[in-house]
């Protein structure tokens, strides 16, 4: 009988460790548009760095990957 209350608390605390490891994980930040949606990337005319359009600097001569390019070029 001892072992039976031993195996069941043993079981018990190995199951709340589980838990609360579960609910303690940092939550990942929302992305924005559907999950796994592919977005076209651009080059910077100035770096050549590639970047998501979402992410564009808009200038007169194209997309560029920061304002300090876009004043630069």
């Amino acid at each position: 009988m001892k072992i039976l209350i031993l195996l069941l608390a043993v079981l018990a605390g190995v199951w709340l460790w589980k838990r609360g490891r579960r609910l303690s994980k940092p939550q990942d930040p929302p992305r924005s548009g559907r999950p796994g949606a592919v977005q076209p990337m651009l080059s910077c005319p100035v770096c050549g760095v590639h970047f998501p359009k979402s992410d564009a600097v808009a200038g007169r001569q194209g997309s560029y990957c920061s304002v300090a390019h876009r004043d630069q070029d």
